[in-house]
């Protein structure tokens, strides 16, 4: 009785493109700003595959995210500081050899400053104000509350009608009957 060896099971799909130095250069890459649709874009590759390398891939997914957090730390970071002012040191040279220390303030940046505030609290400093959907359009009372309203309106221009007649004929104004009514 003679026993098969099993064969080795065959790759499928073309060879990968991707080499390990990929992973440096892609932290690289992420740290001046890169996103994943960039990346594919230097690398020559799709997007898919770039998300199929950082399955496959470790140290190519530590990689970008070492990258890119880095970056938008830094930058968060640097915005933080724009907004919030700050001092800073400065060396000048004057004549001669002597150094002159100067310590310059950076004044807020007002841009800056609502950047990071609609971005970490959206709800307070948003543009776009929401609307309920739920109000209620129909701004007239019921029937039967008109119909009393109307009756109460009706009644007092009676008695204002009546006091004016009255007051009309005490001051020996003459009044003219009014036809219908």
């Amino acid at each position: 009785m003679t026993t098969k060896k099993p064969k080795a099971a065959a790759k499928r799909g073309r060879p990968t493109q991707y080499r390990a130095i990929f992973a440096a250069q892609a932290e690289a890459f992420c740290l001046l700003g890169a996103d994943d649709a960039r990346l594919a874009e230097m690398f020559e590759v799709s997007e898919q595959t770039i998300n199929s390398w950082k399955r496959r891939h470790p140290a190519f997914l530590e990689s970008v995210k070492n990258g890119k957090e880095f970056a938008d730390s830094a930058v968060a970071a640097a915005l933080y500081k724009s907004a919030t002012g700050g001092h800073f040191i400065e060396e000048a040279r004057v004549v001669g050899d002597q150094v002159v220390t100067l310590r310059k303030q950076l004044a807020p940046d007002v841009l800056a400053q609502i950047y990071w505030l609609k971005n970490r609290q959206p709800k307070h400093w948003r543009d776009r104000v929401e609307v309920q959907s739920d109000v209620n359009l129909n701004v007239f009372p019921p029937k039967e509350v008109l119909d009393a309203m109307y009756a109460r309106a009706l009644e007092r221009a009676k008695e204002r009608d009546a006091f004016l007649i009255g007051r009309r004929e005490r001051l020996g104004i003459p009044v003219d009957p009014v036809e219908g009514g």
